[in-house]
This record gives C-alpha cells, structure tokens and sequence, in this order.
C-alpha cells in the first residue's frame, strides 16, 4: 500500500517539466512525510507523558503510601518490557540514534534497525508511561527524538527501489532534530542540536532537509497543542549590571554538578553489567522503586516526575528559593531512573536540576525577581551542558523555551563556561559514553550470530 501510494505521487510529479525540481521534490518528500508523522506521534506522546504524571500526582495526594506498591510494579513492568521485547529501547534514546548514525551504511542496516525499529516506538512509549507514572525521575525529549529516528528510518526503508537515493545517515539526522523540536516546540534547538550534536557531514549536504523538516513536524505539533512554550515568559527585565557575576557562578557549579551526575550514571550502568543474572537486575529495579517512593513520601516528594512543575514555580511565582533539598533530588531522581534500563530521557530532568542549582545559588546570594530567574535560566543552561557537552544546543533550547531574546548572551556565556568547567572532569559526553556502550554490544551481538551462523553451515 505504501510503495502504491509513492509511486502515485512519483506518477504525478514525473508531470513536471523541470527536471532538477522533480528530483528535488521526490528526494524532500519522503522527508516531509516523516516530519508530519514524527509531529503526530511527538504530540500524541506529549499528552500521555502529561496525563502519567498528572495522574500520579492525582492518586499519591492524600495517599502517599500507594507509592510504595505504585513505584516498584511500575519500574519492574517498564524494566521488564524493554528487557524482553527491545532491549535498545532503555534509557534516552539519543545514544541509540547516534550509534545508528555511525552505522548507517547498507551493509549494516539489519544493526540499525535493532536501533530503530516499530517496535522500539510502541516500546519507548509503553516503558516510559510505566516509568513516569511510577514517579520516575524522567523526560520525554530524548524518548521522542529515538522515536522520530525510527520514523525517518522506516519511512526510507519503504522507499521503492527505483526512487531516488536519499542519504540513510542524513534522513536520521534529520529525524533526530525534527523529534526534538516537536518534543520541546524549538525548530532551531532542534536544527542547532542536528548539526552540534548529531551531524559528523558537512551541513550543505542536508541543509534543506533537516530546516523544512524541523519546520513541518514542529508545525504538526504546534497546529494540535497550539503556539505554545515548554516554560512560559518569565521576567528577566532590568537586570542589574552585576549579574554576570553569578552567571558565571551558576555556570560553573551547574556544569561541574552536570557532569558528575553522567560520571556517576556511568559508573552504576557499568556496575550493574557485572550483575551475574537477571534476578540482580530485577532486585536493583525494586530497591530503587523503593528508595524512589521512600525519599518522596518521608523528605520530599520533588524527586518525583520530569521536574517541569519546580522550573516553572521558581520561574513564575515570588518563591526564587528552592532550598538545598530540590537540587539534590532532582539529581538524585533522575540518577536512580536512568539506570533502571526503563525507557526515560535526561534532557527535562537536568534542566530541572539546574533550576534548582540556580535557584539555591540566588537564595544563598539573596538575588530576587528578574535576577534570580536569569540564574535559575543559566542554570538550567549549564547543568545541561555539563550532561550533553553541546552548550549551543542547551542556550537555544532555553531561550526558545522561554522566548526571552535579551538574555541570549547571558545564556550563551553559562554554556561556553559549563563547556570549559565539564571538559576539565570528563572529555566525553554522557551520550557519547552510552553511544560507544551501544555499538560495542550490537557489533558483540553480530559477531555471536555470524558465528553461530558459520557453525551451523
């Protein structure tokens, strides 16, 4: 049915006269095909990460106790569904598109599509809804731009043969940047973090599709959920001429903190990969429920969820201050759910950890109004490029969360800071550690099964 309907619109466009734009147009439209149902998917699983976490919220109210059986079957079941159905569904989903990316050469497409696949989409969702509605300390924005590569890879697969060749390395990319601008509604954080963090390939060669898919899944989402931002508008007005100061503070201590929480998540993740049986696996699954749903219900129910809600209460309401608790708990709870192996992002949790970072920092300083909410944006600036190493990236995502253009170079400094400050702990990103992970197991896998394979023979 699909290669039917493409060979129509190839009938349709093999119409036109000019034969430079034919060719242009067949090799955009399997682009713009995927960009539109990456834009649906990206909102569909927006308002079901929403309900989770709001339904949460709703039943734990008056009884927190529920999170004490709510917690661990949740994180059993999304452990448990990843590890038996698409085990390279676990965690972010960006490493996963990154190590597709090195792999994308027509040799290796049976590798990426254990990447990237259907059935890594309806798994990613599934374990990601157990997770947050457990309380997990996860975001949907590294999940959604896995699940948008999946879609341009799927989508390039069913090309026909005789279409034109369209670049399997730059439809992922592209997908990748389209996910993320539908995921956090930022066509350029999505265009900047294609070409910063994904894209090893001179940009001319994909300029024109990773632009006009960004824009048409971004439009997708945007049509659905209206012209909306991930934050809102804070005021970051009048700011005093001193500010910089604790700019640079912020950037410092939120990029170490940033890349001591990647450190610390590669060191349990490479802990846990001694673990003998999946009975060790299963029982750290649980203790970590269990500490999840302790923290929240005895000290602080903060450590649950993607952390949106505490940006927005610092940003938008006269308590600046979070106190010293939030910021280790936002560290703290995406820690203890990244490494379960559910499906989950670290995009939102880190910045919701930097708010805080910023947050603490204003109060221990008394920074008030416009002031304090610029350091909660560097913050969460900083402490996302001590995770991701891409401070272009982290500047333009918060300044298109927040549409506030007259702090751009406020944002900007806080992530070349954190850049230096991370790159003296770790060289590498967390994503780039998980990538290297990712394609020594599938190479691992593929050299088992072409043994196996020769034995048989």
């Amino acid at each position: 049915m699909w290669g039917k309907l493409l060979n129509q619109l190839r009938s349709v466009l093999e119409k036109i006269n000019n034969e430079k734009l034919r060719l242009n147009i067949l090799q955009a439209l399997p682009f713009w095909i995927a960009s539109l149902i990456t834009g649906l998917i990206a909102v569909f699983y927006a308002k079901l990460f929403v309900w989770a976490e709001s339904l949460l919220l709703t039943i734990t109210h008056d009884r927190g106790w529920l999170l004490f059986i709510v917690s661990p079957v949740c994180f059993v079941a999304a452990w448990w569904i990843v590890k038996k159905f698409a085990k390279n569904a676990k965690g972010s989903g960006i490493p996963q598109v990154m190590a597709a990316i090195e792999l994308a050469t027509p040799k290796n497409n049976n590798l990426i599509d254990s990447l990237l696949s259907f059935k890594t989409i309806v798994i990613k969702i599934l374990s990601s809804m157990l997770m947050i509605f457990g309380g997990g300390a996860i975001g949907r924005e590294g999940p959604t731009i896995q699940i948008a590569g999946s879609v341009f890879w799927k989508v390039n697969q069913l090309l026909p043969k005789s279409w034109p060749k369209i670049s399997k390395k730059n439809m992922i990319i592209t997908g990748a940047a389209a996910g993320l601008a539908a995921a956090f509604n930022t066509p350029l954080g999505g265009i900047v973090f294609g070409i910063e963090e994904l894209a090893k390939t001179h940009i001319n060669y994909f300029k024109t599709a990773i632009f006009t898919s960004v824009i048409i899944a971004g439009l997708t989402a945007q049509g659905i959920l209206g012209p909306y931002l991930y934050l809102g508008y804070p005021n970051v007005l009048n700011l005093s001429g001193y500010i910089f100061v604790y700019v640079l503070m912020v950037a410092i201590i939120s990029g170490a903190l940033g890349t001591l929480m990647s450190k610390l998540i590669m060191k349990i993740l490479r802990w846990k990969a001694n673990f003998k049986t999946t009975r060790f696996e299963l029982l750290y699954v649980i203790s970590v429920a269990l500490i999840v749903a302790f923290i929240a219900y005895f000290i602080n129910p903060s450590i649950l969820g993607s952390g949106r809600a505490e940006m927005t209460k610092v940003l938008f309401t006269e308590n600046k201050y979070a106190g010293w608790q939030l910021p280790v708990m936002r560290m703290v709870g995406p820690v203890l759910s990244f490494t379960t192996g559910a499906a989950g992002g670290i995009f939102a949790p880190a910045l919701s950890a930097g708010a805080m970072v910023g947050s603490g920092i204003a109060e221990l300083f008394r920074v008030t109004g416009a002031n304090a909410n610029i350091l909660i944006l560097a913050g969460m600036v900083a402490f996302l490029t001590g995770v991701t190493k891409s401070p272009f990236t982290s500047s333009i995502l918060v300044l298109e969360m927040t549409d506030r253009h007259n702090v751009i170079f406020h944002l900007m400094l806080a992530g070349i800071v954190a850049s230096m400050i991370s790159g003296l702990i770790e060289k590498r990103s967390l994503y780039s550690h998980l990538e290297k992970q990712y394609l020594d197991e599938i190479y691992e896998e593929d050299a088992r099964e072409n043994a196996t394979a020769g034995v048989n023979k």
